[in-house]
């Protein structure tokens, strides 16, 4: 361990989504998406190799197995979708108030087109697009949920970008 006290801005590696079904987020998140695909579904077993250690560290005993695949964005982010044997589908999968990831975003110029394709591909628009700063600027913004019920955001235009006029002022 460095005793560097030196703080920098760590770059974003990957973020892991579970899901009731691997192969149809597979199919959903690069077709819909165009997320590169780079290891496909694969079962992963509870045994003494690497990464069944690994997942063992991780979830403790008795987790037995699950199903994986790993895709990236096109700017190299990667996306672990898993899916587990006790998988359970929430009622709720929005609750915002409580500690946690409560969703994901990604940036396309065309957000109203990506949100069109989501739609028609099994998963919902949660709001009408919303402009940060109508009249004066094309940032826009709305909140989907994947055909399985994960909430993502689609933003218009980058995170710098959108919140770089000091935001909300005017």
């Amino acid at each position: 361990m460095s005793s560097h006290t030196h703080s920098y801005p760590r770059n974003f590696s990957h973020i892991g989504i579970s899901v009731p079904d691997l192969e149809k987020a597979v199919e959903f998140y690069t077709e819909v998406m165009g997320w590169y695909l780079i290891m496909p579904p694969t079962d992963i077993t509870e045994d003494d190799s690497a990464i069944g250690l690994m997942c063992t560290d991780v979830f403790g005993e008795g987790w037995s197995s699950f199903r994986i695949a790993h895709l990236s964005t096109g700017d190299r982010i990667g996306v672990e979708l898993f899916q587990f044997p006790q998988q359970q589908q929430p009622e709720n999968n929005f609750e915002y108030w409580k500690t946690g990831v409560f969703h994901f975003c990604v940036q396309d110029p065309d957000l109203e087109g990506l949100a069109e394709r989501i739609v028609r591909h099994g998963g919902k628009q949660r709001m009408p697009v919303r402009y940060y700063y109508p009249g004066e600027k094309p940032y826009r913004m709305v909140y989907m949920e994947d055909p399985f019920g994960n909430i993502l955001e689609i933003y218009s235009h980058s995170y710098e970008l959108t919140y770089s006029s000091g935001a909300y002022s005017g």
